[in-house]
């Protein structure tokens, strides 16, 4: 798109625009965003809506924020909450095939998307620094893994994930393209391409290259010590260690090898039509890939933990069973009253389980 200030943004997919000075005609791209969008955002915002709303709700209720890591689980789902918030004005706009909600609303949705997608990939490299220094360097992490701790840099990692966004903030805006309004970075014409590929070099840096980093030098001192303790469950850790860093891996590599392909095509498939296309297609896959972790986020990082399931189980039968019992005769009063005679443990242990 040279000469063009306007460009796809790869935050939404919500709109081809590819200008008049496009080499290649790509309305069946757009036909096919359109059919496959709408109903696979819709899954991700409903299932990722419902996981995280629950850790909030459990981790409020129970009182579980005295633990520096349920600290970090909770913005974690507000990061998750926060990215989820931005899906309905995509998948209007898919629907719809225009951006109808106005300039002012464009950049505030744009830069809110971003600021919950940093902040989850921030947060879970602090879940993976707070787990590295208490099983690793415990004595060290007694004196700093305090709330006061916890508090002060989960507000540093908003601040860094909001920093990172701003660019959103700025340059998102909605113009009228071809037939319609779209919402995507319009950058100063002189040096559009270099914002570009910043924006790009910055979400493979920061989004995929650095969380794998501390993942790996991490993770594998973590095993290293778990194998040399006799520890009856520490097979169960070393096999979540890796849940998490697979899973990591398999839903964001992709979004990021498309996204840095897509951005650089020029160097590697210049004047071909056909490949620009199929990065394209590629490129709707994988952002519905990487933001389904954020579906995944509250099973790893919670429901995964046996105390977690217990005060999930707890939370059910009191709050939900009790209300389904009076009308349903299969929820008895008698089991009903057992369950709400029984509070859960507050113990100091960390939901996250697995450690």
């Amino acid at each position: 798109m040279e000469n063009s200030t306007v460009e796809m943004d790869y935050d939404t997919t919500t709109e081809f625009d590819y200008g008049t000075s496009a080499p290649c005609q790509k309305y069946n791209v757009k036909a096919l965003a359109a059919q496959l969008l709408p109903p696979l955002y819709s899954l991700v915002f409903i299932v990722g809506l419902v996981g995280n709303v629950v850790v909030v709700l459990i981790l409020i209720k129970y009182r579980r924020l005295r633990i520096v890591t349920n600290i970090y689980l909770l913005n974690l789902a507000f990061s998750d909450l926060l990215f989820l918030f931005t899906l309905p004005f995509w998948i209007h706009t898919e629907v719809k095939s225009e951006w109808v909600f106005g300039n002012s609303m464009c950049k505030f949705v744009s830069g809110l998307y971003h600021m919950g997608l940093y902040s989850e990939i921030f947060f879970i490299v602090l879940l993976t620094i707070d787990r590295y220094l208490a099983i690793v360097h415990v004595v060290f992490a007694l004196q700093v893994r305090t709330v006061t701790f916890g508090i002060v840099t989960s507000a540093i990692t908003w601040v860094l994930a909001g920093l990172v966004a701003l660019p959103s903030f700025i340059f998102s805006a909605s113009q009228k393209s071809l037939e319609n309004h779209v919402c995507s970075s319009v950058y100063p014409d002189d040096n559009a391409e270099k914002w570009k590929h910043f924006r790009t070099l910055k979400m493979n840096l920061l989004g995929l290259a650095f969380p794998m980093l501390v993942m790996i030098v991490c993770y594998a001192r973590i095993i290293k010590k778990l194998l040399s303790c006799r520890n009856d469950k520490k097979y169960k850790a070393v096999q979540l260690i890796f849940v998490i860093m697979i899973v990591f891996f398999l839903f964001w590599t992709p979004f990021n090898l498309v996204l840095l392909l897509s951005n650089f095509q020029m160097f590697f498939f210049e004047g071909e039509c056909e490949k620009s296309k199929q990065l394209d297609i590629a490129m709707q896959v994988t952002e519905v890939i990487a933001f389904i972790h954020c579906c995944a986020n509250p099973l790893i990082y919670a429901f995964v933990g046996e105390r977690f399931r217990k005060y999930l189980r707890h939370f059910f039968r009191m709050h939900i069973a009790v209300k389904l019992g009076k009308h349903i005769p299969l929820f008895s009063c008698e089991k009903l009253e057992r369950v709400s005679s029984v509070t859960p443990s507050t113990g100091e242990q960390d939901l996250s389980g697995g450690f």
